[in-house]
């Protein structure tokens, strides 16, 4: 598959008369936007509200991040299974709003959603608040059930970053890159020299609002299966869960995912990048037996030489990304993988639930446990009402001048499990 992807840099977010993009501006009907949200009668309420770089803004508690995009040629369309129809995407051209996103926030739906500040030290540790953010504060009807309101606000992020990525349709973008994987005897054929990796893909899909998309099928009832790369980077893979705000993958985590952007700059150069294999992270053991089984089985099918994993999640999830690393190097091919630690605000405990020797190659986003504060801003956007309770802040953690003291946990994004962060480490 051959998609290009035309970049148009978004530099500014106002509201206007019309939903458009003028030089680098993006301009927002509101009325429009929360006329479409409110088409859902699961929502009692919505309001939209802008946060830009630098501004004293934190947003809090976060849902999900989602970068608009809109297909303007070959088949199907962006998000595909859930706002636009069931077509395989990952070719033809599609339209990016690069430094826009669409941010759903408001009344808590489960207890791990995050913090986004867009100004002082929480500000370093994601990449969020680097965009300028339509953020949509949604208030779900009395009495709606927890995993109705989480997708309920799934779609309106969804619907929200498609309306909005409709507006660069037209326009001409400021880059426009091309990434190309061909069909497996193809692929090897064409760089047959250089050693063929892979990318497995572990999606979170716990259940209980721990859940991840694929074309619109809940991940959790697949078995592992291989995309094109480039199907990923076209919406077929998006968020669906409330685990801890600093290692879970947003939808926009998925649509600009660095393992699989790095793995095409490595193309053809150093490496030939076959493909990707997603598979899941049930809770039952034999489903995780299931799933790892399939995830060798294909790689040692695919002909690998090696293969890069990354987690999403910890604690219960270690174990699937253990088992995945020890059979896929039974199989007689090489292992790096991508985690994060959850070692104690000290750092001296152990980093994963699980191990094993075969795991000796390993990416680490960072230790999740370690705190910060993060001083007052003068405006929120949401509501500071469950600080205390979301995963990685405690009983008293919201000062009474509205600072917040906290492990790094409460921040979206801090320790991605895909590397889309600043922190790591490494030994000597």
């Amino acid at each position: 598959m051959r998609l290009e992807l035309g970049k148009i840099n978004i530099t500014d977010v106002q509201f206007g008369d019309s939903t458009k993009v003028e030089g680098g501006t993006l301009y927002v009907n509101k009325q429009e936007l929360i006329d479409l949200i409110m088409e859902d009668d699961h929502i009692k309420k919505v309001d939209v509200d802008l946060a830009r770089p630098g501004e004293e803004v934190r947003i809090t508690p976060v849902k999900d991040v989602i970068e608009p995009r809109v297909k303007v040629e070959g088949p199907g369309g962006v998000f595909p299974g859930v706002v636009n129809k069931v077509t395989t995407v990952g070719s033809g051209r599609t339209h990016v709003l690069k430094g826009a996103a669409v941010v759903t926030c408001g009344k808590i739906v489960g207890f791990q959603e995050g913090i986004i500040d867009m100004t002082g030290p929480g500000a370093e540790y994601t990449p969020f608040s680097k965009l300028n953010n339509v953020c949509l504060v949604i208030e779900p009807v009395e009495g709606l059930k927890q995993h109705e309101y989480e997708a309920a606000a799934r779609m309106a992020g969804l619907k929200a970053a498609d309306y909005i990525g409709k507006a660069a349709k037209d326009v001409e973008p400021d880059e426009v890159k091309v990434y190309e994987t061909k069909p497996l005897l193809e692929q090897v054929a064409q760089y047959p020299e250089l050693p063929k990796v892979g990318y497995v893909y572990m999606l979170q899909t716990q259940g209980l609002l721990h859940d991840t998309y694929v074309y619109g099928v809940d991940a959790k009832k697949i078995v592992p299966t291989v995309l094109y790369p480039t199907e990923v980077m076209d919406g077929a893979i998006l968020s669906g869960n409330c685990v801890s705000a600093c290692d879970k993958n947003t939808t926009y985590h998925h649509l600009n995912n660095p393992i699989i952007e790095d793995l095409y700059e490595k193309h053809g150069k150093e490496i030939n990048f076959v493909g990707v294999i997603i598979t899941n992270e049930n809770v039952y053991l034999a489903d995780k037996e299931r799933s790892s089984n399939w995830t060798a089985k294909f790689t040692k099918y695919l002909g690998l030489d090696g293969a890069i994993i990354s987690q999403e999640g910890f604690g219960n999830p270690d174990t699937d990304l253990i088992m995945n690393c020890k059979k896929i190097e039974n199989e007689g091919v090489k292992t790096v993988i991508v985690t994060d630690e959850y070692a104690g605000r000290d750092g001296a405990s152990q980093s994963l639930a699980d191990a094993d020797p075969k795991a000796n190659a390993v990416v680490t986003g960072g230790n999740a446990n370690e705190t910060i504060v993060l001083p007052p801003m003068k405006k929120v956007i949401g509501t500071l009402d469950y600080v205390d309770k979301i995963a990685g802040g405690f009983d008293g953690s919201l000062r009474s001048d509205g600072s917040i003291e906290a492990e790094i946990q409460v921040i979206t994004g801090a320790t991605n499990e895909l590397g889309f962060n600043k922190m790591s480490a490494t030994t000597y």
